[in-house]
């Protein structure tokens, strides 16, 4: 099985959700439809 690969501006926006908005890493997973893992 081949690794997913993101796009650059994916990232960021996942970052901005989390740090920004003050999205908890649980939520921003779910609504960017990733694994939560991905993200930490």
């Amino acid at each position: 099985m081949q690794r997913r690969k993101f796009a650059r501006e994916f990232k960021l926006e996942a970052v901005r959700m989390v740090r920004d908005r003050g999205v908890a890493v649980a939520q921003a997973a779910r609504d960017l439809d990733v694994h939560e893992n991905v993200l930490t």
